[in-house]
């Protein structure tokens, strides 16, 4: 039996990026209260917040194949600049596993409805 996907929601895409972002800084505000130990976790959550701003600014969550292309392109990317992180290429990881898993949910069209802030 072949399940179809639902229709691509662009809305519904915008919302759950937004919302991503408002819980990752509110992850680097509580690992930055944490201190060393938690630098780690502050640099995945910049990544986290880094990856949907930069899609958001896109503005291409209209059309799935748009996204697509958006994501590849920072993918492609050999450098993501931001300030203020603790280890570089902590950071590069943790940005490029965002852009992943943000490409297999578009890539399946599926997960963008699941806005809670705890989703690991």
């Amino acid at each position: 039996m072949t399940v179809t996907p639902p229709p691509w929601n662009p809305e519904l895409v915008r919302t759950w990026l937004e919302r991503r972002a408002a819980a990752a800084r509110l992850d680097q505000a509580a690992a930055d209260r944490r201190g060393y130990e938690a630098q780690g976790d502050y640099d995945d959550a910049a990544a986290e917040e880094w990856v949907c701003r930069a899609l958001l600014s896109g503005g291409n969550a209209g059309d799935s194949a748009a996204f697509a292309a958006q994501i590849k392109l920072l993918l492609g990317q050999e450098e993501y600049r931001i300030t203020g992180i603790n280890d570089d290429r902590r950071f590069e990881r943790s940005v490029r596993a965002q852009l992943r898993k943000i490409a297999k949910m578009t890539k399946a069209n599926d997960g963008f409805d699941k806005t809670l802030r705890y989703q690991r």
